[in-house]
């Protein structure tokens, strides 16, 4: 099949996916896979390998599976295993809330919203944002108790500054997935670079919207007469003795500079081997793990370490093979007629450019509620369009990572396990959920694609 037909085939693909996922609730493994195979099959692509007339060797529809299955595995399953160990780590070590109490210490106490949001921001990078919340709530209750800010502005703060560096920044196995299917996986650093950049105009908007939703909203928490919200003190002795902020930060800060350092010698064209291997993002990544490792026994909890990996892999695993269903997905369309077609209307696409990546993943994003899938699913399917939609170029091919990760923000409501998070460890009713996280993400989501879209203009 060829032409329209088999771009209505795809978008009837693409609905049956969403609608296994959120009606029928197939795993989105099943739904991504099923929905590969049923549209490959369509497309015309051989039910088993054979060699054409000219001698070319031509795949079947089991090997194009395979080799999208196993090229996801190999590109980017080992760093995102290592990314949610360091997470859960630092979780464990007391780092992650040392790593907060470093940024009230720089923001100041009059600021608690924006002390609150730049928590979640950084410690959303390695850890993930519904996890994050959980660790955070408490200092986010402590800090309303202490500052006499409106704990719905808090609540929004802490979600919003969690979920931007959840869908943008790596080591968060969601974008980290989307540069490996976009080919971009040896260039994280600059997605990194990119991701902190275009999370500033997420972060203003979602400061002013805390600020304005917190005047509007009131949460059920009364803060004043509860008795058992925990000060920061109490916090910091349940951990014992809190690492030290070289030792809780480095964990993340020295895969960056690995990856940064290697990064900066191969574009000087200086070759030297040692270097560029540790910069490689799996080795990179596993220093950082080995550095939270360390955080662990130090703490006097390495005891705890067999158990935490074998939670993390638990974490992980549906994690992994989602992104390898995205991987296939991908794969049967870059295998099918899709590609040709869209090459010879190129330029109606062009016009869309990386609004196309944003929408796509909105869509997939409210449909089924997971970011993490959306991201995944919307690499797959983009990767084989990204000449088309000109964004080849490394830097752009990064820049669409996070229009992806915008669009992955976009919406956040009933059907997110994230919404259920912040509504309820925010003491917030159904309702007030939707005024708050969900009109606060869609106004995120539209603030981060417009930064993307202003960094686009001075990329190539």
């Amino acid at each position: 099949m060829t032409g329209i037909g088999l771009i209505i085939v795809f978008v009837l693909a693409i609905v049956l996916m969403i609608v296994a996922i959120s009606k029928f609730k197939v795993h989105p493994f099943l739904s991504i896979m099923g929905v590969a195979l049923i549209f490959g099959l369509i497309a015309g692509i051989p039910l088993y390998k054979y060699t054409a007339a000219d001698g070319t060797a031509v795949s079947g529809i089991a090997d194009v599976i395979g080799a999208g299955f196993s090229g996801t595995f190999s590109s980017i399953g080992i760093v995102i295993i290592f990314g949610a160990l360091v997470g859960t780590l630092l979780e464990k070590t007391g780092a992650a809330l040392k790593m907060a109490d470093s940024v009230v210490k720089l923001v100041g106490k009059k600021h608690p919203e924006l002390a609150i949001q730049l928590m979640g921001w950084i410690v959303s990078i390695p850890v993930f944002c519904d996890s994050g919340f959980v660790i955070l709530n408490p200092i986010r209750k402590a800090l309303v108790k202490r500052t006499g800010a409106s704990s719905v502005a808090m609540t929004v703060a802490l979600s919003m500054g969690l979920y931007i560096s959840h869908c943008f920044i790596p080591p968060t196995p969601g974008p980290i997935a989307a540069a490996g299917a976009l080919g971009v996986e040896n260039s994280l650093l600059l997605v990194i670079g990119l991701g902190v950049l275009c999370s500033i105009p997420g972060l203003i908007a979602s400061y002013f919207f805390a600020k304005f939703i917190g005047k509007k909203v009131k949460s059920t928490e009364d803060l004043e007469n509860e008795e058992n919200v925990k000060t920061y003190e109490q916090l910091v002795a349940e951990y014992g003795k809190l690492p030290s902020g070289w030792l809780a930060f480095a964990p993340i800060v020295v895969p960056i500079l690995l990856m940064g350092v290697a990064s900066a010698f191969a574009m000087a064209k200086i070759n030297l081997p040692f270097l560029a291997f540790l910069g490689t993002p799996i080795i990179a990544l596993a220093a950082g793990a080995v550095i939270a490792i360390i955080s662990l026994f130090v703490a006097g909890k390495g005891e705890d370490f067999y158990e935490l990996t074998n939670e993390t892999l638990k974490t992980v695993g549906p994690i992994l093979f989602i992104t390898a269903a995205g991987g296939v997905l991908g794969k049967v369309i870059a295998s099918s007629d899709i590609v040709n077609f869209i090459k010879s209307n190129a330029l109606v696409l062009q016009t869309i450019g990386l609004f196309f990546p944003f929408l796509l993943a909105a869509i997939l994003k409210s449909a089924q509620g997971s970011s993490t899938v959306a991201i995944t699913t919307t690499a797959g399917i983009v990767a084989p369009l990204l000449p088309m939609l000109g964004l080849a170029s490394p830097a752009l091919a990064s820049l669409t990572v996070i229009a992806i990760g915008a669009g992955a923000m976009t919406v956040s409501h009933a059907n997110d396990s994230y919404f259920w998070v912040v509504t309820n460890f925010g003491g917030m009713s159904t309702q007030d959920g939707y005024k708050t996280q969900t009109l606060g993400t869609l106004v995120v989501g539209i603030a981060s694609m417009i930064g993307v879209y202003i960094v686009s203009l001075f990329l190539h």
